[in-house]
């Protein structure tokens, strides 16, 4: 991967220490997020800025926490890890599966810290905010910037990465690392029922889980969201509201060389694209519809498509009970699979079902179906893949080795069944920072069938596997 100059990762780092020093500072002075219950599905969970504030606990004696208060700035976060236990390997990755994606090993996954001014989105006053998030950890990986590939996806030809966050920090590491996911600055426009606008680098509007771990009701992530969708843009995205019922998404993305997905900063600045979508949610917020996708051509080199939409349809079956159904469909036109240039499609479904048995303890189960159709999404191991470099190198197998990652054309097949337990309002902890501390014990079965008569097997030789992974969650 190209390294940044040394002065920019300095700056950069400098900044980001100063960012983490402030977010342990303010951590007793801020409420928690809200962790994830079936009760609060319907929460857009697209993004970690729904968490909430409450008002400093001693304002007069910290001046900082003061000009925080007074400013609307806030300083927040949250910690995750985890590990997956998985019979079927001694040591090494649990297949295509990513973010607990390692087997028998603690992962760091998550050390998130946000600085943030939220808009005021309504009324008839301009508003300006923004927001800033630093992440640490195992899945830093998984979340920067690698809209522009290691090698041409039409062509194969070897490509400059992109300087904004893929070589931040921890080069002899093969887990770890430093991603900037958003990075954009926010603005409330006084016309009509209210518009808000963005611009920057963010986590998309597309689908339904995400990146941040707070939003998700499990450890590990469905195929779809893994390989079926973006994770970030760089652009520009503004949100409508016509009516309590209806809104309307809709945005540019520039920076990539893959179809407007997690795009940069200073590389394929040429290649503009699209971002839509519209939100039904009924009166009393128990049900909703969304619609959206993306489209750009590939690359500045190459003006071949590259789309997808996702369909997400949620339902609150009982006060403690909720459903959700999803879609996706995604297409590229004229890319390199196994040295044939072809048009690539991935589609899939998944569901997912959560019941709150008490405000501290919920279950729930996600069934999916992905079929990448050409081998063209999905990787085995699915680090070592993201982890390549121009020369073949993947330093997720170490110093200089080569990467082994492999895909085929195949139908994969997942079933999780988890639990978030918040164990410190159980076992009444008066820790006021402990209060959202989350617990998600997971067991997942995944399997591979190979299309066209293919023996495909991702997982450590196998064709299927069977994991536990238990992972802690705790917002500050």
């Amino acid at each position: 991967m190209t390294c940044l100059p040394e002065r920019r990762v300095q700056m950069r780092v400098a900044f980001i220490g100063s960012l983490l020093a402030a977010a342990m500072h303010l951590t007793e002075a801020h409420a928690e997020p809200t962790a994830y219950t079936a009760s609060n599905i319907a929460a857009n969970n697209t993004a970690a800025a729904n968490l909430a504030t409450s008002p400093p606990a001693d304002a007069s004696s910290n001046s900082v926490v003061d000009f925080f208060k007074k400013s609307g700035i806030r300083v927040g976060g949250w910690i995750n890890g985890g590990a997956t236990f998985n019979p079927s390997h001694i040591d090494g990755f649990n297949g295509p599966v990513t973010f607990g994606d390692q087997a028998n090993r603690f992962q760091l996954n998550q050390f998130n810290v946000f600085l943030e001014r939220a808009v005021v989105a309504q009324g008839s006053k301009w508003d300006f905010g923004g927001r800033f998030d630093v992440l640490f950890g195992t899945d830093a990986i998984f979340s920067q910037a690698y809209g522009v590939p290691a090698f041409d996806v039409n062509s194969g030809q070897p490509l400059a990465r992109s300087n904004w966050d893929l070589d931040l920090c921890c080069a002899s590491t093969r887990y770890y690392g430093i991603a900037i996911p958003q990075a954009y600055a926010e603005v409330y426009v006084p016309v009509g029922n209210g518009l808000n606008v963005k611009v920057g680098h963010f986590y998309t509007p597309i689908g339904y889980e995400s990146v941040p771990a707070p939003n998700n009701f499990f450890y590990s992530h469905a195929y779809t969201m893994q390989y079926g969708e973006p994770f970030t843009h760089t652009g520009a995205l503004g949100n409508y509201y016509i009516n309590k019922n209806w809104m309307l998404m809709g945005g540019t993305t520039t920076g990539s060389a893959t179809g407007g997905w997690d795009g940069g900063f200073d590389k394929q600045l040429g290649n503009w694209g699209g971002l839509a979508g519209i939100t039904w949610t009924s009166d009393d917020l128990g049900s909703s519809a969304n619609i959206s996708g993306s489209y750009a051509q590939t690359s500045t080199r190459s003006n071949e498509p590259w789309g997808m939409y996702s369909i997400v349809l949620k339902h609150r079956i009982t006060p403690n009970t909720n459903f959700v159904l999803q879609h996706d469909h995604g297409y590229a036109g004229g890319v390199l699979v196994n040295g044939v240039v072809q048009n690539a499609e991935w589609y899939g479904i998944n569901t997912h079902t959560y019941y709150d048995i008490t405000p501290e303890l919920a279950i729930g189960v996600r069934a999916e179906w992905f079929r990448d159709r050409d081998g063209f999404r999905v990787f085995s191991p699915g680090r070592v893949a993201a982890a390549t470099n121009n020369r073949g190198l993947s330093y997720a197998l170490g110093s200089n080795q080569f990467g082994n990652s492999t895909s085929a054309p195949a139908d994969y097949y997942a079933v999780t069944v988890g639990m978030n337990w918040k164990a410190a309002r159980t076992l009444k902890m008066d820790w006021k920072a402990m209060k959202q501390f989350n617990v998600r014990p997971n067991v997942r079965y995944d399997a591979a069938d190979g299309l066209h008569n293919v023996d495909y097997r991702p997982f450590g030789g196998h064709k299927d596997q069977v994991v536990l992974s238990l992972d802690f969650m705790l917002p500050f």
